[in-house]
């Protein structure tokens, strides 16, 4: 499964290990990711794609927004992150 901007998944890894976040960018082997609660969406976690447990979820109300807009709130963030739990 491929990791999107949008797509929720979990990290495998350092300290975070466990935790559900929100790609917001990807760069390389890159990841940039956000819960908004910890990791807020102004200072994202670059994290390696093979830390990481994608899923086949995403969100499609993040995406887009981040397509349009370019950036998300971090409110908007968990309460994706909340649905899909």
């Amino acid at each position: 499964m491929e990791i999107v901007e949008g797509s929720i998944v979990r990290s495998i890894a350092g300290r975070d290990k466990g935790d559900l976040f929100i790609v917001l960018a990807r760069e390389g082997d890159y990841a940039y990711l956000a819960n908004g609660e910890l990791r807020k969406v102004d200072r994202p976690k670059k994290k390696k794609l093979k830390h990481l447990q994608g899923s086949t979820a995403v969100s499609d109300f993040i995406k887009n927004k981040l397509e349009t807009v370019g950036k998300v709130t971090n409110s908007e963030v968990r309460k994706a992150l909340s649905e899909f739990n």
